[in-house]
Parts: C-alpha cells; sequence; structure tokens
C-alpha cells in the first residue's frame, strides 16, 4: 500500500465504510441485527450472534493462563522508584492474588464487607482488587481527586460513609496523608505500598505474605456470577453519585460478548499499553478484564492526555506499543500532535495495531483520518477503527462496531445477549434502553433510584438518545444524539436537544471554549454559558460580577455563533445570547465530576444570578447574536 491509495478514499459514509472494508487488515465479524418494529412504534434490536457460554468469576482467568501460559507477563508498570519495568507473569499474579486474598481472608473480612481504594492505578492496586474479587469481598475503586484534592473530600466522605470499608488501600501514604488522617477513617485499616502518614498504616508486603489455605479455595469456591466484585460509582454529572452494583457475572458476560465480536482477540495476543483510570468502567472493566480474559499482557501507563501527561504516555508507548490502543477523543488528538512529521515513530507505534478504539465522545474526523494515514505507513493497511457506547451500569459494552466504518461518530449496534429498546420521537431520533445479563440489577442501598431505573419491561432507562446511519438498514448502526434528560422546551413548547446543540456549539468555538452549557429552560431564546479556554483569554481579563468582557473575546465568539446560525432554522438550533464565565467549573461544588463532565443542573442551580443576566438585554457582559 501506498499513501496515494489512501488519498483515493471516497468521502461519502456509504463508500468509504466500502472502502474501509477493503483495506482493514484486522479479522472481524460483520454487523447482523435483528429488527422487531412493534405498534406503538418501539423499535427492538438484537444481535443476529448467539452469547458463547460465560466463566463464572474473574478468578477463571487467572487459573487459566497460569495453567496455560505461567511465564508470560500478565501485567507490567514503572517502579515509582527505579528505571526499568517491574514484570508479573500470570503464574506470579495467581499466586499474589492468592496470598492477598487468604490475608484479607485472615482479617475477618467476607462478601458484607468493602475495600476502599482511594489511590490511581497500579500494579499493587490490582492485585489487591483481584485479590478481594477473588474471595468474594467487593472493591470501591474511587477517583484519586477525590483525596488527593481538599475541595474534593466531601464527595470522598459522601462515598465513605455510604460504603463504610473494612481497609482500605494507597500506593503512597506520604502522599494520601490529608485524607488519610479523616475522622471517617479512624477505625479503617489502611494498607500503604509505600510512604508514612500520622496514623497506622499496614504494609501491603504484609497482605503478600498471606498462607493460602483450604479456607481460600473454600471462599473461592463461593465466589459465582451473582457475587458483587465492585461497586462503581458514577461520576455524578446530574445528582448525586449511585454506587453500581458490578457482579462477577456483569463483568464475565460482558468480556465474553467482546471476543464473540471482536474474533481476533482470540487469534493473536493482546496487549495494550493503558492509562484510563480504574474507578471508571472503561478503564478498569472493559480493558483491563479483556487482558485477563484473552491472557493479554496489560502495561499500565502512568501518564494521561494532559500537558505534562501525555508525555509520560507517549514515552511508555513507545517502549510498549501494544496491539491494541483505547482512547479518549482528546488523548487521540494529542497523539495526532505529536506524531505529525515523525514517520519512524508513526511506523514504530502503528505496525502492529489489530485496533484503535475511541468512546467518551465524538471523534473528530480529521484525527481519525490522519490515524488512517498513520496506519496505511506503518503497515499497508487499517487496523479495526471503531468505538462503542454503555455505561457504568452495563458493564459497559452494550454496542460495539465491529465491522469496517471508515468514519467517525458511530456507536455500533448490539452485543450479543443485549436488546436494545428505540422509542423514536417525533425528530426521528430515539431514546434508548437496554436489556441484557451485562446489565446491573440495581444501586448501592438505594432502592428508590434503582426502581426508577427500569422500565415496566425491565429495560435499563439509560436517558441517552440515538439515531439510525441508515432508518432502513440497521446493521450501519446507530449514532448517539445527546442525551434526553438534558433536553427542554422553551416557552413556546419547542423541545431544544441540548446534547446534540452542545456539541455542535463547541465545534464552531473550537479553541474559544473549554465547554459550555446550554440554556433557555421555559425562556423565549436558547442561551449559551461560556467557560472559555484558557489561552483564549485576554490578559487582562475585565470580571463584572462573574462574567468576563473582554471585547476581543467576545467578538469572536459572536462571530462563531452567528455563522452557526446561518446554516439552522428554527429557535430550537439557535443561539441568541451567551456570557463568558469567569470562574470555572467547580470540583468543591460538585459542578464537575472527576473525569471532566458537566453537572448541568448544579451550574444553572448555583450561578443562578448569571442565568438571569444572561436574559438581561441590559447586561454589559452579554454577547447578543
Amino acid at each position: 500500500m501506498t499513501m496515494t491509495e489512501i488519498e483515493k478514499a471516497p468521502t461519502g459514509a456509504a463508500q468509504r465504510a466500502d472502502w474501509a472494508r477493503r483495506h482493514t487488515l484486522t479479522h472481524y465479524l460483520p454487523h447482523k441485527v435483528i429488527r422487531e418494529d412493534r405498534p406503538d412504534g418501539t423499535i427492538l434490536l438484537r444481535s443476529g450472534y448467539d452469547l458463547p457460554p460465560v466463566v463464572p468469576n474473574t478468578g477463571a482467568w487467572l487459573h487459566e493462563w497460569a495453567e496455560k501460559a505461567p511465564y508470560r507477563v500478565a501485567v507490567s508498570e514503572r517502579p515509582a522508584d527505579g528505571p526499568g519495568w517491574r514484570n508479573v507473569t500470570y503464574a506470579e499474579l495467581l499466586d499474589q492474588v492468592r496470598a492477598v486474598g487468604a490475608s484479607l481472608l485472615a482479617r475477618g473480612l467476607g462478601q458484607e464487607d468493602t475495600i476502599a481504594v482511594l489511590s490511581g492505578n497500579g500494579l499493587d492496586h490490582l492485585i489487591l482488587s483481584l485479590a478481594a474479587q477473588y474471595v468474594g469481598i467487593p472493591v470501591v475503586p474511587l477517583a484519586e481527586q477525590y483525596a488527593l484534592i481538599a475541595e474534593a473530600h466531601g464527595r470522598l466522605l459522601y462515598v465513605l460513609d455510604k460504603v463504610k470499608p473494612k481497609l482500605a488501600f494507597v500506593d503512597d501514604a506520604t502522599r494520601y496523608a490529608g485524607a488519610l488522617a479523616l475522622p471517617e477513617l479512624a477505625d479503617v485499616e489502611v494498607v500503604a505500598v509505600r510512604g508514612t502518614a500520622s496514623r497506622p498504616v499496614t504494609p501491603f508486603a504484609e497482605l503478600l505474605r498471606g498462607e493460602p489455605t483450604a479456607a481460600l479455595d473454600a471462599a473461592h469456591a463461593q465466589v459465582g456470577p451473582d457475587t458483587l466484585a465492585k461497586i462503581l460509582f458514577t461520576s455524578g454529572s446530574s445528582s448525586d453519585p449511585k454506587g453500581v452494583l458490578t457482579t462477577h457475572r456483569m463483568m464475565c458476560v460482558n468480556q465474553t460478548q467482546l471476543a464473540a465480536a471482536l474474533p481476533f482477540l482470540n487469534e493473536h495476543l493482546p496487549r495494550i499499553t493503558d492509562w484510563l483510570p480504574w474507578n471508571h468502567v472503561f478503564g478498569g472493566s472493559h480493558n483491563v478484564n479483556m487482558m485477563l480474559a484473552h491472557g493479554g499482557t496489560l502495561t499500565i501507563d502512568s501518564g494521561k492526555p494532559t500537558g505534562k501527561g501525555f508525555t509520560t504516555t507517549l514515552r511508555n508507548r513507545t517502549d510498549r506499543p501494544g496491539t491494541l490502543a483505547f482512547n479518549v477523543p482528546v488523548g487521540w488528538n494529542m497523539l495526532v500532535d505529536a506524531l505529525k512529521g515523525n514517520p519512524a515513530l508513526q511506523r514504530h507505534l502503528f505496525k502492529d495495531q489489530q485496533l484503535l478504539f475511541y468512546a467518551g465522545a465524538s471523534l473528530p474526523q480529521d484525527v481519525w483520518e490522519a490515524l488512517e494515514n498513520f496506519c496505511f505507513e506503518a503497515r499497508g493497511g487499517l487496523p479495526l477503527m471503531i468505538s462503542s457506547w454503555g455505561l457504568t451500569e452495563t458493564a459497559p459494552a452494550c454496542l460495539m462496531v465491529h465491522e469496517p466504518i471508515g468514519r467517525s461518530g458511530v456507536i455500533g449496534v448490539p452485543l450479543p445477549g443485549v436488546t436494545v429498546k428505540l422509542i423514536p420521537d417525533d425528530e426521528m431520533r430515539c431514546e434508548i434502553r437496554v436489556k441484557g445479563p451485562n446489565v446491573m440489577t440495581g444501586y448501592f442501598e438505594d432502592p428508590e433510584r434503582t426502581r426508577a431505573a427500569f422500565d415496566d419491561e425491565g429495560f435499563f432507562i439509560t436517558g441517552d438518545a440515538v439515531r439510525f446511519v441508515d432508518p432502513d438498514d440497521a446493521a450501519r448502526g446507530l449514532v448517539f444524539d445527546g442525551r434526553v434528560s438534558e433536553d427542554f422546551k422553551l416557552e413556546t413548547g419547542t423541545w431544544v436537544q441540548a446534547g446534540a446543540l452542545r456539541m455542535k456549539v463547541l465545534a464552531e468555538l473550537a479553541g474559544l471554549a473549554q465547554d459550555v452549557v446550554i440554556c433557555g429552560h421555559d425562556r423565549g431564546e436558547v442561551g449559551l454559558f461560556v467557560f472559555p479556554a484558557a489561552d483564549a483569554i485576554g490578559e487582562p481579563a475585565d470580571v463584572t460580577l462573574g462574567a468576563i468582557t473582554d471585547a476581543h473575546l467576545m467578538a469572536r465568539i459572536e462571530g462563531a455563533l452567528r455563522a452557526m446560525n446561518a446554516h439552522v432554522s428554527g429557535s430550537a438550533k439557535r443561539i441568541t445570547r451567551a456570557l463568558i464565565l469567569a470562574e470555572p467549573p467547580s470540583l468543591q461544588d460538585h459542578e464537575i465530576t472527576d473525569k471532566g463532565s458537566l453537572n448541568i443542573k448544579k451550574i444553572l442551580t448555583r450561578r443562578a444570578d448569571l442565568l438571569e443576566r444572561l436574559y438581561d438585554n441590559e447586561d454589559p457582559a452579554l454577547i447578543r447574536v
């Protein structure tokens, strides 16, 4: 293959999909969808493929690969205090998991207790989590920001009060000393890999000295599909975090579903270098378990897609390129920027890639096509380039693209065992609900929100909206179309699809806005709160009671919004007014979650005075479009 061939890729969606199928080298499974149209207009979608048999618990993966490939590296990480890599083989991993499991049982912990993990990704964190799962003790992995940032301690205390852990883990007691001094942890045993705090701390090495006994084997034998493995707290973008009861069935079924849709996972040893945080389902369940289920190698990346963190990620990816790569769009964007003009590094990183995967938001098409270019140069063809859709409550994958499509934005078709219910509205988009063995049964100690989470047929109410790529061909997949819960009506009764409109506005305000909030519930016009990009604000910026009045920035935003409005019709799609907010979203006041999602309700409530100013035509900070 040469670059001249990729330059011939068509721009039409259907033609580009055909082109991608011809040039994708990875073995893939074509989409097959069964559609049922009900008399009331509701649509049910199912996979045309059967769900294969499922293992009973995550420990089954450890036993399988410790027997089949005992000397294969299961997990690697760079040690905090030295060069090189710390590698643990599958045989070593199983031995260490069993030793720690024995230590947990010796402390009297059981299935009714919980273990809170306050620090981020790490090899010892993983060993502890797998050990707890091995003996049936649920783990509660939390965002490290909750413990490290004093302003976020309120969120930490909320969770600790909810789950009442018997044991807490941190990698570095010195770094987390502030959180460990909280009264709520006074009677909780704290285990740390290193460091000291103003309270007693148990060295993690002590847990590794546990002696497996018959009691360990008996406890593991009691761990089945319905045993609770984790309590994953949602990010709380619309309310207080909810504890998702994540069972072994959910996680094991989801990996079986993924293996059915991605047959190459069983054909070639998978390897990933991954930074995605384990307190979220994408990194901690989807990616980690994919390696364990297939005997692959997980390299723990201590970087992240930030200015400083990306340097670490690029270094780790260069050392351990892997065969699969998972990221959020901003991470892919940073990688593309870093690799431009460096064909040698492009070839090094992409020559063995079988899968490029994004989730969390839509990937810009220009970034997608840049990745295609890199892959053609590196391997003479394309890996499978895909996305997926799911939630913490669904373990997570429910929909997945598993054939070449040649474009960004498609979230796929149902995985085997999943039934999707689509409820259309008047504008050809659909509310999406799901049912399947990978879907949770409820929230931790929250029966009211559990009842509200399911409809009368047992479908989980996701609150998301989707559209068909092609209404006449369900196998072409679905496209994400915002959150139903964020939609609102203008005073005229016209619905505003806030999620979809937000994405359009962010595209128009690229480089000007870090994020935006669509406003206008029961108002006559749609307005906008703008959280400005840091480098877009002039120096010094004028601030009037919480709003920025930078004339140059205001003019640029007005011009971009006018250009957007010129291509739409109807009041629900036109932004007529905007305010630039001086204060960024507050983590302390729960305006933003640990993964960067805005809590729209909290922002509008906390900044009610600014909302009134947005609709005051005399306000000097108002951008009138």
